[in-house]
């Protein structure tokens, strides 16, 4: 549920939702707490058409009628709830640390958590860690250093963490200064490209901006593997990023559905955003009673912003019952 700010050679402020667009609700308990972040004004639902474009046959199907499926954005950006959370009483948030190592004190019956660089981050009573990676060997691949976590704490957890596979995309954050009018809906799947699977208009949310257009496309799973592929696991360069903003753009002009060109364009690497397994959809999250250790998150009950709510949920009554 991310937003980045960028600002254009001009000095103009744009914003995207570079990640997650939306999502929607179907259990009772995440529909509750929806309805309460909806009542403090941190999500809105976002009322617009969507449907899908054929690049076969260069027209759009299937339009949705407005209410027939509900999607919810935070607002202004969809990072609004994560900042929220950030803020509770009794929360106290730290940014720009790195965990770099997990470490059980068995005497204590404690955590004692280390940044990167080896300095003492503090003792815990429990953990919750929400990174998939915590202890698989893709950290090492893309870092350099040992997973934070090591498996020998909780063994049995091995086969199931060491490596959950997730599929890539690219997302490209386009910003127009008149709007798309050739555009019937304000979001599409797009079927039969190798390149593109969804575009959004960013700017149609409720509480965005409206001074320009912006648009925020995905790529294909198979677009992004093939340039991963090429380019590596580590942080993609300027060179690379521009060569996917301009094959994304491309392929979004060739629907003809654009005719004048964005005065702001840049992509943006999702490396693991779809994750493939659910590794525990019935207990909604790895929980390790002793150690009072708990390891929740999308992949654990489903690739969406719902299955990260259920499986948090599920995680904090965990430890808050030991506690």
């Amino acid at each position: 549920m991310s937003r980045r700010r960028e600002v254009t050679e001009d000095g103009k402020e744009l914003l995207f939702d570079h990640g997650a667009p939306f999502f929607s609700v179907s259990n009772a308990q995440v529909l509750s707490l929806v309805r309460e972040w909806e009542s403090r004004g941190l999500v809105a639902e976002w009322s617009e058409n969507f449907g899908a474009f054929d690049c076969i046959s260069h027209d759009f199907v299937d339009i949705q009628q407005e209410g027939l499926t509900k999607k919810y954005v935070g607002v202004p950006g969809m990072n609004a709830i994560c900042r929220a959370l950030c803020q509770e009483p009794g929360v106290e948030s730290k940014f720009g640390v790195g965990v770099g190592k997990f470490e059980w004190l068995e005497e204590e019956k404690l955590w004692s958590l280390m940044g990167l660089d080896g300095e003492n981050l503090g003792r815990f009573q429990g953990v919750i860690a929400s990174d998939k990676n915590i202890v698989s060997p893709r950290i090492t691949n893309v870092t350099g250093r040992p997973p934070p976590l090591g498996l020998n704490i909780v063994p049995e957890w091995a086969v199931k963490l060491q490596d959950i596979p997730a599929m890539p995309c690219f997302a490209l954050m386009l910003a127009f200064a008149e709007p798309l009018s050739a555009i019937p809906t304000k979001g599409f799947r797009i079927i039969n490209s190798e390149v593109l699977s969804w575009a959004y208009c960013d700017s149609s949310k409720p509480g965005r901006s409206t001074i320009s257009e912006r648009w925020v496309l995905h790529s294909t799973t198979d677009y992004a593997n093939g340039v991963i592929a090429q380019a590596g696991l580590l942080k993609p360069s300027e060179a690379t990023l521009t060569k996917v903003a301009e094959e994304l753009f491309h392929e979004f002009q060739s629907t003809g559905l654009i005719s004048s060109q964005p005065f702001f364009k840049r992509a943006h690497r999702w490396g693991s955003a779809f994750p493939v397994a659910s590794i525990a959809r019935e207990e909604k999250c790895l929980w390790e009673k002793n150690k009072r250790l708990a390891i929740c998150g999308d992949f654990c009950v489903g690739p969406n912003i719902e299955g990260a709510i259920v499986s948090g949920m599920a995680a904090a009554s965990k430890l808050t019952s030991c506690l």
